[in-house]
């Protein structure tokens, strides 16, 4: 175990995180508003802890394996949370260390549930850093370090902290370089950003409100300001953010394979037409369910539209009370929760490449009890899928459904109906953002154990489980 190199990794972490929380300091200074103060204490903090860390532990060995590369990232995440909730406690917009602690993770983990009751009240500074949260987690943090280490670090197997970090089955490079494909991604991640940026302020959004709004669907996160989400914005920002929730649900290497003019390749995906078939079919049917509840056609094809988008991209936006739709939406849109986006995109859920290898793996085996003396393989994106892959994906979905199983069966112990908890174990391990019942506001409804709960839930989802279990293994921590 390379304690040194892990050490190191997180002082430059916590460095990073104290630098980009410069930005909601000068928005609070912008406003003229007290959180100036809270947004200074965390900077500074952060800023010393992490130079601390980076020159008391520096490596000789600067190579990090399989087993440093979770552990980095699940404590990268623990630790940029807990420093990201610093400035809801010390502004005391929120009061409870834990509620703040939520309120980061769910930021970071571009979950979007929130524990404010009336987001309204709370200062821009505030607001902007809710949002920036989505936008830094969206890619992953420590894909943002690896774009920005210098040249010489980068010979280090950093790939294994894109396999840590990266959501999806499989995780590979671009290019041959981990740090070039840490560079393309960002790039392409911020050229879409800037672009929903200009599109919304040309509508009936001011420069802050596109700010937040498109850093929370970049990271596919949902955060907002105010009550009511996105409904009362003009059907063009709907519209704008409803395609952009589409595209950041879609994978990142595709964006490149375009890039490179490789158009029959891209279009060619199946998880591309995957993923589009269940937001047109989804929204086709939420559609004729709820299109006399409005007046004319528009209407009802966004706000169908967009919360199928809003919900498979786990993104969590909404532009009217979807709470308050037919049981057989509601449950539509559940199901949804579960699937979540394309592999090596910025939404959530279980990820639709893992849904089709199931499903292929399943249809294989049916096969081969039909012709047992037959030789199948399941194949992929043209290409053959590997025992170790499916393996993988099996043994994901157990975790998962145990996982999830046991958060919902410990949430049942609050006071709320099933309806209730079961939404909000999903939501949160799905991270979407949004549930049903007495949690469909906000999440202030749960006791400060249960907030804790799935404030584990949400990190769980977002690193895919295994990262943040490692982290508790006496094996992982071996020197050898």
């Amino acid at each position: 175990m390379n304690f040194k190199m892990i050490f190191h990794m997180l002082g430059k972490i916590i460095t990073l995180e104290g630098a980009l929380m410069v930005l909601p300091l000068l928005v609070s200074l912008l406003y003229r508003e007290q959180s100036v103060l809270a947004f200074l204490a965390a900077v500074l903090l952060a800023v010393i802890v992490g130079l601390v860390l980076t020159k008391c532990f520096k490596p000789k060995n600067k190579t990090i394996y399989a087993k440093e590369g979770f552990i980095v990232v699940a404590l990268t995440w623990v630790i940029c949370s807990l420093i990201g909730a610093i400035p809801f406690y010390i502004s005391r917009e929120i009061p409870s260390f834990i509620d703040a602690f939520f309120e980061s993770v769910s930021g970071f983990t571009t979950t979007g549930a929130s524990i404010v009751q009336e987001v309204e009240l709370l200062s821009h500074g505030i607001l902007f850093w809710r949002s920036f949260t989505h936008w830094i987690g969206g890619m992953g943090v420590l894909v943002l370090l690896i774009a920005l280490l210098p040249s010489d670090s980068g010979s280090g197997r950093t790939i294994h902290i894109l396999r840590a970090e990266m959501p999806g089955p499989v995780v590979g490079k671009l290019v041959p370089k981990a740090r070039d494909t840490a560079k393309i991604l960002y790039l392409i991640y911020l050229v879409m950003t800037v672009v929903q940026i200009v599109l919304l302020w040309l509508g009936d959004m001011n420069l802050f409100e596109s700010l937040v709004h498109t850093f929370g669907t970049a990271g596919t996160g949902g955060f907002g300001i105010r009550g009511d989400s996105i409904a009362g914005y003009s059907a063009y920002s709907q519209w704008v953010i409803t395609i952009f929730m589409i595209l950041f649900g879609v994978n990142f290497n595709l964006y490149y394979m375009i890039l490179l003019r490789h158009f029959k390749a891209a279009f060619k995906s199946e998880e591309l037409w995957f993923y589009l078939g269940i937001i047109f079919t989804s929204s086709a049917l939420i559609f004729v369910n709820i299109f006399k509840t409005f007046a004319g056609i528009e209407a009802p094809v966004r706000h169908a539209v967009f919360q199928v988008a809003s919900i498979i991209t786990t993104t969590g936006y909404a532009t009217t009370d979807f709470t308050a739709w037919s049981g057989f939406a509601k449950g539509l849109l559940l199901l949804l929760m579960f699937v979540g986006g394309c592999a090596g995109s910025t939404a959530g859920g279980f990820k639709l490449s893992r849904v089709m290898l199931l499903g292929k793996s399943i249809r294989q085996n049916i096969r081969q009890l039909l012709h047992p003396h037959s030789v199948g393989v399941v194949r992929m994106e043209g290409k053959r899928v590997d025992e170790d892959t499916l393996n993988g994906v099996n043994a994901y979905l157990a975790i998962y459904c145990v996982l999830l199983g046991g958060i919902f069966l410990l949430l049942c112990l609050e006071p709320f109906s099933l309806e209730t908890n079961l939404s909000a174990a999903v939501s949160c391990f799905n991270n979407v953002g949004p549930a049903f019942g007495d949690a469909a506001a906000n999440y202030s409804c749960y006791s400060p154990w249960a907030t804790l709960l799935l404030s584990g839930a949400m990190l769980l989802g977002r690193l895919e489980i295994f990262p943040l279990l490692i982290l508790f293994l006496p094996l992982a921590w071996r020197r050898k």
